[in-house]
């Protein structure tokens, strides 16, 4: 059986690079930085440490001028999960920590709660990673190539499973309800390392989704089942809707 996690770390990274909406980590949101308020909702986790992985120098800067931590990652690192692992490699070469929790920095008004469900089902389970899910509830989202479907066996009454696969089509077929994958994830500190040295896979580069890598290569997912989908900054659109969400709790 997988052994207890002890020494949980959450780091969130980011880049400038955008092509919907450059520069969106130093977006202001509610006097802040968007990195920062990401910083400050995993910091309201309460579950331990707390790094920012930043492909630029702006964007360290601006979480230390907030009192975070922030290390920089080779701005060509081809994905978060890179960045995520150069970034512990660089803040914890002795492996203190080992759990990590990846954290997109483009959610500024994430629950801090899903952040420790992702980390308690690793606690709870002989995963090699976790993640969450949330029920579809538009007609429109089910059929939407844009939204990710996880498909996971969830018994009756119960609120985390395995996830089988990840998936931009409409799927499992048949009557009962679709899933939203939420883009944050748990990993075991050997998994995490294990997963960024493997190669993109056949289905992972079919379905344009990180995540099938591990699926076939044989890792284990387990999804926590919640209640909302958190609101990702990808347009200036969700930007002003962040903007309003964050003003009104001010």
């Amino acid at each position: 059986m997988a052994e207890a996690a002890t020494n949980p770390i959450i780091i969130i990274p980011a880049r400038l690079a955008s092509t919907r909406l450059p520069g969106k980590p130093l977006a202001d949101i509610a006097g802040a930085p968007m990195i920062v308020q990401v910083w400050a909702r995993a910091q309201e986790a309460g579950i331990g440490r707390v790094v920012v992985a930043a492909a630029e120098k702006e964007i360290a800067e601006a979480v230390e001028a907030a009192g975070g931590e922030a290390v920089l990652t080779d701005p060509a690192l081809p994905s978060g999960s890179d960045r995520v692992w150069q970034a512990l490699e660089r803040v914890d070469p002795e492996g203190a920590h080992d759990i990590i929790l990846n954290v997109q920095g483009d959610l500024p008004t994430l629950d801090p709660a899903l952040i420790r469900i992702a980390g308690d089902l690793l606690t709870e389970s002989e995963a090699d990673m976790s993640t969450l899910i949330a029920a579809i509830t538009l007609e429109e989202e089910k059929t939407s190539p844009d939204v990710v479907k996880a498909v996971v066996s969830l018994a009756p009454g119960t609120r985390t499973g395995r996830a089988l696969y990840f998936t931009r089509a409409t799927a499992p077929s048949g009557e009962g309800p679709l899933y939203h994958h939420i883009g944050l994830y748990g990993f075991r500190r050997a998994a995490l390392k294990r997963f960024v040295t493997l190669p993109p896979s056949p289905l992972e580069q079919r379905e344009r989704l990180e995540q099938l890598r591990a699926l076939e290569n044989g890792m284990r997912i387990d999804a926590a089942l919640v209640d909302t989908v958190p609101l990702g900054v990808d347009t200036q659109e969700h930007l002003e809707k962040a903007r309003a969400i964050l003003s009104a709790k001010g």
